[in-house]
């Protein structure tokens, strides 16, 4: 088992080796398996990075995600404007079945709620918006109800 001071190098150094965030304004705690990561970076989707590389470090047990996203001054982009963008990638997605995806907007903080048949549609419409310009977070609420007839599915077998 690593010990708390090998556990914070490794997950500094696998967040230095991200070619898809710039570290410099990330911190690194390591306290029994448990990595807490603060600090700040442009994009949402610099910040969902900085989760994903720091979860595949072995020994990481838990994380603790305390980065703020903030958004460089020349970018500021309306809510109306994030949502209509929003709307736009999910019609582009071939993934995400049309009309079935409801946006919401509130301070760059985006909801997706709707319902779809299979998992993969749920997550393929948080990616879509995650790396939008001016998303500062996403709660994805898309609830997954797949179609198959419970009565039938024995004679199908």
């Amino acid at each position: 088992m690593k010990n708390d001071h090998q556990l914070k190098q490794d997950v500094t150094a696998e967040l230095d080796w991200e070619p898809s965030i710039s570290a410099d304004h990330i911190g690194v705690t390591a306290r029994d398996g448990v990595v807490t990561l603060s600090g700040h970076v442009d994009t949402y989707w610099q910040k969902q990075a900085a989760e994903t590389a720091a979860g595949r470090v072995k020994g990481v047990k838990a994380l603790a995600e305390e980065i703020e996203v903030r958004l460089p001054l020349h970018i500021k982009h309306g809510d109306d404007e994030i949502a209509a963008a929003a709307l736009n990638r999910l019609a582009w997605d071939v993934s995400v079945p049309t009309d079935s995806v409801k946006v919401r907007v509130e301070k760059g903080f985006v909801t997706l709620t709707g319902a779809v048949e299979q998992y993969f549609q749920k997550d393929a419409a948080a990616v879509s918006v995650y790396t939008l310009m001016g998303v500062t977070g996403v709660a994805n609420q898309i609830v997954v109800k797949p179609q198959v007839d419970s009565k039938t599915i024995g004679a199908d077998i």
